[in-house]
């Protein structure tokens, strides 16, 4: 059980306000969440001009403000002192979860390098991971409107979750080498009206959350541990733009 708190007996998962432990119940919580709230997030990017990391993290917050007390909070608050990996992918240290979110957001906005690059794109802002539950949809969102402004849609509904996954596994394990363009790119399609977001979003598949959970690696401030964080960035061998 993924318990950054160390609470999770009283506490419930995550302190969500509920309380609640059954997974199977916080992710159905977590699914009706993002379906009550992503017209309202899809309004909120159409209107901010140049998309930042404060409106990343507000994304996050309008969707799960209302089950998770920390929504809208990064690693770097919310659990600065340790690795988080989920199966065998580990995510950046909480100090650079800003760094590398914000380099995808940098990519996003170039209208060329996101028609090319669009799984570097999304690879940058699953590394980052900067939310203890919730990142897959927040950067989906986000995703979709950089896509938008590029002039071009994914159809997700036509994706493969395993595939998709694998693909991101990849991607953030050795990124900038075409593994999420490449699988992305099979998907790519004209430009949708956002008015249509909707529909497309509610036909994707797997989009319950029902996938591994996070897991805490140990604490940076653990010589082996932070030996092992290094070790996994170099083996990535990406410069963040």
């Amino acid at each position: 059980m993924f318990d950054p708190f160390k609470d999770f007996v009283t506490q419930g998962y995550l302190r969500n306000i509920l309380q609640e432990k059954d997974a199977r119940i916080i992710k159905q919580v977590e699914h009706e969440l993002f379906i009550r709230h992503q017209s309202e997030v899809t309004k909120f990017l159409a209107g901010q001009q140049t998309i930042g990391y404060s409106d990343f993290l507000a994304v996050h917050r309008m969707l799960f403000s209302e089950f998770y007390p920390w929504a809208g909070q990064d690693r770097a608050t919310t659990m600065p002192d340790s690795l988080v990996s989920k199966a065998d992918t580990m995510f950046c240290h909480p100090m650079d979860c800003r760094r590398a979110v914000e380099a995808g957001l940098r990519l996003g906005q170039d209208m060329d390098a996101m028609n090319q690059r669009l799984g570097e794109v999304m690879g940058l802002f699953a590394y980052g991971h900067p939310f203890l539950d919730g990142n897959g949809r927040t950067m989906l969102l986000v995703h979709i409107e950089l896509a938008h402004r590029a002039g071009f849609s994914i159809a997700w509904e036509r994706s493969s979750k395993t595939d998709y996954l694998a693909a991101l596994s990849n991607e953030i394990k050795a990124p900038g080498r075409g593994t999420l363009d490449a699988y992305l790119l099979q998907h790519k399609g004209p430009c949708l009206d956002r008015e249509e977001w909707g529909a497309a979003i509610l036909a994707m598949k797997g989009l319950d959350g029902q996938d591994e959970n996070n897991r805490i690696d140990g604490d940076l401030s653990d010589a082996p541990v932070a030996e092992r964080n290094r070790e996994f960035e170099k083996q990535r061998g990406y410069r963040i733009p």
